[in-house]
């Protein structure tokens, strides 16, 4: 026993890894050893016997074990294994039943074998742990692993180094890696397609903190699928052993990817109807191609796309049939960009016009009225996307996914809508494809209103205009300034008119007047009353008789109801005699005062009937200006009469020593609003010398 024995623990060398804490395993299992010499008797008995068998060192030692502990009928058999243990040094392992201290009898598993000391004597030692829990460590350990290798959860452990040490074949199959080659490696070795530095970060605050991260949302594209966005639920919890000492990291990993593209498809589906809604509210506010146009651009970018381009058919503008072959000729009606890219530089600006030869996607859509999705690009593909045919350009700005859906009004097709994917990684699908439609059918119908709108007002001013008057260049001592401005909706278009006429003895006869109404309708009646007004006129009667001969006239004319002033001037007299069929009062400028409203009889409308006219006369000398309008000048929904005619009187009054041209501007930009509502008719004139 004197003798060094470096086989022995603690004899001539140090315990591996000295001074570090237990694993707590022998614990759990409360191991118990016990030692007998040559003839049965105890001569080592560890603690955990005593709480094994319940008999303490002291009533142990000495004591024949087989008499101590084995019931009598399996004596004989426990002292047979106990001597061919000693002769043949062959370990035994087995259960038999002992008998504890409290006269209870426990089925205990054995582990037997032969010692050695350094004088060459012999003793048998007997490790021992109570089969009951054994067997509940053997069960937690088997359902460990067999959830572990059969469970879809990935499962890794990672030392306090962050180096997987084992991981199930779930996490195989997830990192698309075998165990073998995740051993050793560092998280951010494994990770590649992540964030794996961000990862180590979270794991390390784990292992100092002991606060777990559970449920923690990850997305990418691992090495086994590159092409499809994964989702999985991470969670990282500290592991440390009985005695607390830090193993290391366990990690799990649930893939989640079917419920991460469920939401993904929910908020996108989401998405598309608040744009659908979207584009029901701000598409089509206004009767214009142009503004039209723009507000569809403006709703799909930048949510459906990086750049989109309204092109709208030239031919259809001008009321032709587009062409079926050859190069389609469009007006680019509105561009949106989410950016300044170099793909909206390379656009087609708006409000020109853009010739796209046959083979361009473009043309193809518009001539074959369905949608052209290219999800992903390529360089013949961004050539027949350019006006120009030139990729290059395009394959700068970064353009990988095309899409051009036609806008289709009334089985007629309008132009087309390009859009172009950029800076958004994803290309376009088919579900983008039905919501480009639907947003362009929507802005079509509203483009289609638009230009026929557009093409009726277009009439109705040009009808309205054709019926207006050539003033005559000159009139006897008299200047005259006039201005017509159309209503700014087409519906509105049509009964306002102005004249002035030269009549016999130098006279001069100044008309405004306003058929009540709208449209080409209107229009029409306004032309049959001035041409009515003109042939009175040359027979120079009185103001108020040409107003009982157009009321005689008008009644004739069905649905027609005009106010008009009608006022003959006289240079030689120096007089003005002027007649009102229910028409608002000129106004009237002397030299060096305010301008003010004459007081006048206003009579009643044209076409009423029954009713006589009154004709006033009232001095108009060199200096003097006399202003008829329309109430489109000075009637609004929101302003009181008054004080709008207050307003005409003071610009009147602030362009008195101004060019009458410029006075009409003055008075027009003023009182008149952009858009309004009615048509407006102004006449100033001024008596000269």
């Amino acid at each position: 026993m004197g003798s060094t024995d470096t086989s022995r623990p603690g004899r001539g060398r140090p315990l591996a890894r000295a001074g570090s804490s237990p694993t707590g395993l022998l614990d759990l299992l409360s191991v118990a050893a016990v030692v007998l010499d040559t003839s049965g008797r105890v001569v080592f008995w560890s603690p955990q016997a005593v709480e094994l068998f319940g008999y303490t060192a002291e009533e142990a030692l000495g004591q024949f074990a087989a008499q101590l502990l084995v019931h009598e009928e399996h004596r004989d058999e426990v002292i047979a294994l106990f001597a061919e243990v000693l002769e043949s040094g062959t370990d035994w392992a087995g259960a038999f039943p002992v008998r504890h201290k409290n006269g209870s009898t426990r089925l205990v598993e054995f582990r037997n074998m032969r010692l050695l000391d350094d004088l060459g004597d012999t003793y048998a030692l007997g490790l021992a742990v109570d089969q009951a829990m054994l067997a509940q460590v053997e069960r937690g350990v088997a359902l460990s692993a067999r959830l572990v290798t059969q469970s879809p959860i990935g499962l890794a452990i990672l030392d306090t180094d962050l180096r997987y040490l084992n991981v199930n074949p779930a996490l195989e199959r997830i990192h698309g890696m075998s165990a073998a080659d995740h051993r050793g490696r560092r998280v951010r070795e494994v990770l590649t397609f992540l964030d794996g530095e961000a990862i180590e970060n979270r794991l390390r605050r784990v292992l100092e903190t002991g606060e777990p991260v559970t449920d923690q949302y990850v997305v990418g594209r691992p090495a086994s699928d590159p092409q499809r966005d994964h989702a999985w639920s991470v969670s990282y919890h500290r592991l440390e052993d009985a005695a607390g000492r830090v193993l290391g990291v366990a990690t799990s990993v649930i893939d989640i990817t079917e419920r991460h593209e469920a939401t993904i498809s929910a908020t996108q589906a989401r998405n598309r109807l608040a744009m659908i809604a979207s584009a029901s509210a701000s598409i089509g506010t206004t009767l214009d191609v142009e503004q039209t146009a723009r507000e569809l651009a403006g709703v799909v970018v930048p949510d459906l796309a990086d750049l989109a381009s309204v092109h709208v058919l030239e031919s259809l503008l001008h009321g032709r049939t587009p062409s079926v072959a050859g190069p389609a000729r469009f007006r680019v009606a509105a561009v949106a960009a989410a950016q300044a890219t170099e793909a909206a530089d390379v656009a087609d600006p708006p409000g020109e016009l853009a010739r796209y030869e046959s083979d361009r996607l473009l043309t193809r859509c518009v001539r074959t009225r369905r949608p052209v999705l290219v999800a992903e690009t390529t360089g013949e593909d961004l050539r027949r996307i350019a006006r120009t045919g030139e990729a290059a350009p395009l394959e700068q700005a970064g353009v990988h996914s095309y899409l051009a859906v036609p806008l289709l009004a009334r089985g007629e097709v309008l132009g087309a809508l390009s859009l172009v994917r950029t800076g958004t990684p994803a290309s376009f699908d088919e579900d983008d494809t039905l919501l480009a439609c639907e947003l362009a059918s929507r802005a079509a119908t509203c483009i289609d209103n638009a230009r026929w709108y557009q093409s009726v007002r277009n009439t109705a001013l040009t009808l309205q205009r054709r019926l207006l008057p050539q003033l005559p260049s000159h009139l006897p001592g008299l200047a005259i300034a006039c201005r017509y401005l159309p209503a700014g909706a087409v519906s509105e278009i049509g009964g306002d008119w102005f004249d002035a006429m030269r009549l016999p003895g130098d006279k001069t006869a100044l008309v405004v007047g306003d058929v009540m109404g709208s449209g080409i309708n209107a229009a029409a009646s306004m032309g049959q009353l001035r041409s009515a007004t003109r042939a009175f006129a040359e027979l120079d009667l009185d103001p108020a008789e040409v107003l009982r001969h157009l009321d005689r006239l008008t009644e004739d004319v069905e649905h027609t109801i005009a106010t008009c002033a009608y006022c003959r001037y006289d240079p030689e007299r120096g007089e003005c005699r002027i007649s009102l069929a229910g028409h608002l009062p000129p106004a009237l400028l002397r030299s060096g005062r305010p301008a003010e409203l004459l007081d006048l009889p206003s009579g009643v409308p044209l076409g009423v009937g029954g009713t006589a006219f009154e004709t006033t006369v009232f001095p108009f000398r060199p200096g003097d200006q006399l202003a008829l309008y329309t109430d489109g000048l000075v009637e609004t929904r929101s302003d009181p009469i008054d004080a709008r005619l207050g307003t005409l009187l003071e610009a009147l009054t602030a362009t008195a020593t101004q060019d009458l041209r410029e006075t009409c501007d003055r008075v027009l930009e003023t009182l008149r609003p952009p858009g309004g509502d009615d048509d407006v008719a102004l006449l100033v004139a001024r008596a000269e010398p």
